[in-house]
C-alpha cells in the first residue's frame, strides 16, 4: 500500500497516529531512569524548575525523533515482516512525509530544549548533535552489527546521565553506574522481544542476537544481561551513599520481577513477551525511580 498519503482525515487525527506510531506511552521506559539521575545530581546541588522542565522536554522529544526516524527508516523491512506489516507506515495510515516533519520538528525541539541550561552550563546544548546522532543511528545498527539491542541499550543509557550532567555540569560515579544498569536493563529485554522475528530476520539478512544465537542462546544472553544490571544497582547503592535500606529493597524486588520476566519467556512459548516487554518493565523503571526517590526524601 502506497505511504503517499495518511489516511487520517485531519492534523489531530494525523498526531494522534503519530503518537500510536511511536509508542508514546513506552516513554515510561526510560523517562523513570532520568529523573532518578536528576533526583541524584539534584540531592545536595541547587536547582530550578527549568532544570526539571528541560530535562523533561530532553527526553520526550529525543525519544520522539528518535522513534520517527526508526519508523521512517524500517518502513519496507516492516512492511514484510507479518508481525510489523499493520504499522502506520506500511499499512498507509500515515504519511512518509508527515513522520519525516515530526521527525525533524521533534529533533529541532530537542536541540532547542537543552539551551534552557545556559548560560550557567553549557554541556547539554555542546552535546545536543552527538547524543542525537548516536540516537537516530541506532535504526541502522542491525544492518551491520547483531549487538544492536545494547546500540539501544546505550542510546537509554545516556538519560540518567545527561540528566546528571545538566543538573551538575560534571560525570561521577553514581550516574554511571546506573547508565550501566540502564544498558544491561534494556539490551536484555530487547533481546527477549527480538526472539519474536528471529526467524525472519535471519532470512531477510538482518542481524539479530537470536537471529544468530537461536531464541535458546539469545534467552540465556538476556538473563546474563539482567543479572548484569542487578549486579550494576548493587554497586550504585555501594557509591551513592544517600541510597539506603529502601533503595536496597527496591533492588531486590527488580530482581524478583527479572526472574519473573524469564520465567514467563521461554523458547518454546513466546506468547507472554508482551507482558514481559510492557507490564514488567514499566514496573521496574517507576518502582526505582519511586524507591530511589524515598530514599532520598528520608
Amino acid at each position: 500500500m502506497s505511504t503517499d498519503a495518511p489516511t487520517s482525515s485531519g492534523p489531530i487525527e494525523t498526531l494522534r497516529d503519530i503518537l500510536g506510531m511511536i509508542r508514546f506511552s513506552h516513554t515510561l521506559f526510560a523517562l523513570p531512569f532520568a529523573l532518578l539521575g536528576a533526583a541524584m545530581a539534584a540531592h545536595d546541588h541547587p536547582t530550578g524548575p527549568k532544570h526539571w522542565l528541560g530535562i523533561l522536554l530532553c527526553m520526550v522529544t529525543a525519544r520522539s525523533a528518535a522513534m520517527a526516524f526508526n519508523r521512517l527508516v524500517d518502513r519496507r523491512i516492516d512492511a514484510r515482516n507479518p508481525r510489523t506489516a499493520t504499522r502506520h507506515l506500511p499499512s498507509g495510515r500515515l504519511s512518509v512525509r508527515a513522520v519525516t516533519l515530526f521527525t525533524a520538528g521533534s529533533a529541532g525541539l530537542f536541540v532547542a530544549s537543552t539551551a534552557l541550561f545556559l548560560p550557567e552550563n553549557p554541556w547539554p546544548i555542546a552535546l545536543s548533535a552527538p547524543v542525537l546522532l548516536w540516537l537516530l543511528g541506532y535504526s541502522y545498527a542491525k544492518r551491520f552489527t547483531s549487538l544492536a539491542h545494547y546500540w539501544l541499550g546505550a542510546a537509554l543509557a545516556m538519560a540518567p546521565i545527561a540528566a546528571w550532567i545538566a543538573i551538575r555540569g560534571d560525570l561521577a560515579w553514581p550516574p554511571a553506574l546506573l547508565g550501566l544498569a540502564v544498558l544491561c536493563w534494556v539490551g536484555g529485554f530487547d533481546i527477549i522481544y527480538a526472539c519474536q522475528d528471529a526467524g525472519f530476520d535471519r532470512e531477510s539478512g538482518l542481524r539479530s542476537i537470536p537471529a544468530r544465537l537461536g531464541v535458546g542462546g539469545a534467552l540465556r544472553l538476556a538473563a546474563a544481561s539482567h543479572a548484569a544490571m542487578v549486579l550494576a544497582l548493587i554497586g550504585l547503592g555501594l557509591a551513592y551513599p544517600p541510597f539506603g535500606w529502601i533503595y536496597g529493597a527496591g533492588v531486590a524486588a527488580v530482581a524478583v520481577l527479572l526472574a519473573y520476566e524469564h520465567a514467563i519467556v521461554r523458547p518454546d512459548d513466546l506468547g507472554r513477551v508482551n507482558v514481559a516487554f510492557f507490564q514488567v518493565n514499566v514496573g521496574i523503571s517507576l518502582g526505582l525511580l519511586a524507591v530511589g526517590l524515598i530514599d532520598l526524601a528520608a
